[in-house]
């Protein structure tokens, strides 16, 4: 059989969620034993970072502009597939019948107000023609099948759950040396995921500290990591005008080895976003053995599954009383750390692999 892939988002130099996906699913999919061949479709440079197979092709496609619905498109016409797998989206005009498409998530339906108007309309609508295109579809979570089915009016006969995976650090939970209490954000920074409702309960939590200790929080930080976007200015202005702006720490987009290393000194992981699809820097911090706050709703409540602390990602005090309860009950933080662990236990990436290959190779 012979099986397109679009890996035109898995080796870009700086990933983010639906990237790392596209690479590690790829990464783990060329360790699978099988006797199909894999065509994998790659724009004009991309440089693949890891050994392929004797069954594995990749096919350079030349263009830029409109290169999924024109230059893609016109690769499957001249040289055809059995079937496609497109892991983030956008399926093109010209397709074979037997197509899987990975949706990530709907964040856009439900907080329309996080996104610029044209974007939000142009992803609708890519989603719509995606979702009609595909004979499969792969979903991350039940909640985001769920969404599938109400929003799209999808029938769900022809959707598969599958998670994605988790690359645990070697050795487990590391030991903190840095000498402050680090409270950790990755993703990116955007009005989505909540930011300013951080800075917020960040100040609100710092004033408690002063109050209760005399003002001993100055080793206490508030890491914000990841690149902006949409809404950064309100973010901005909430951290000028935080008391405590001098305790909040922006190192922009960061590598995989800095990710490793802000993972392995935090001290608990906030992400009390307004909506996600998967949510898999919850399911990295707790890898890591960091305690997590995240918000009770969308998908993180479900991959959370009871090792995290849930709050409503709207209600300020609660995420400070959330942060209170991780940085001094140590019995709680043993508890979700424990949990964190077990959930993790079988969420590898070579599981996802082998379940995505079965959905590829799932025909009448």
């Amino acid at each position: 059989m012979k099986i397109g892939i679009d890996a035109s988002r898995a080796f870009l130099d700086e990933r983010t969620g639906t990237e790392e996906y596209s690479h590690e699913l790829l990464r783990h999919l060329a360790k699978i034993n099988c006797n199909h061949q894999f065509f994998l479709y790659l724009r004009k440079g991309a440089k693949i970072d890891f050994e392929l197979p004797s069954n594995f092709f990749p096919r350079e496609i030349e263009g830029d502009f409109l290169w999924t619905q024109f230059h893609l498109s016109l690769e499957l016409l001249h040289h055809k597939v059995d079937a496609l797998f497109v892991p983030s989206h956008t399926v093109p005009f010209f397709h074979p019948k037997r197509t899987v498409v990975t949706v990530h998530g709907l964040e856009y339906k439900h907080c329309p107000e996080c996104y610029p108007a044209r974007d939000r309309i142009l992803t609708d609508m890519n989603t719509f023609l995606s979702l009609s295109f595909a004979k499969r579809i792969i979903a991350p979570s039940e909640n985001t099948k769920r969404d599938i089915e109400n929003f799209y009016s999808i029938d769900p006969r022809g959707i598969r759950v599958i998670r994605h995976g988790i690359n645990m650090p070697v050795g487990g939970a590391q030991e903190k040396d840095t000498g402050e209490l680090d409270i950790l954000f990755i993703g990116r920074l955007e009005k989505r995921k909540n930011v300013t409702g951080i800075v917020r309960a960040f100040d609100l939590f710092m004033k408690k500290v002063d109050e209760a200790a005399g003002g001993s929080g100055a080793n206490i930080r508030l890491i914000l990591a990841g690149k902006k976007g949409f809404g950064y200015g309100e973010i901005e202005d909430a951290i000028a005008r935080s008391p405590h702006k001098g305790n909040i720490l922006l190192p922009g987009y960061v590598t995989a080895a800095q990710k490793r290393e802000l993972y392995s000194q935090a001290d608990v992981f906030i992400f009390p976003s307004f909506y996600e699809g998967f949510g898999m820097p919850v399911w990295e911090a707790m890898s890591y053995g960091v305690p997590v706050i995240c918000s009770a709703n969308s998908s993180t409540e479900e991959i959370a599954g009871g090792a995290a602390m849930l709050v409503d990602p709207r209600d300020t005090e609660k995420i400070c009383e959330a942060l209170t309860t991780l940085c001094c009950n140590e019995e709680e933080r043993k508890r979700l750390i424990a949990k964190g662990f077990e959930i993790l236990e079988n969420a590898g990436w070579e599981k996802c692999a082998k379940e995505t290959m079965a959905v590829l190779t799932e025909w009448e």
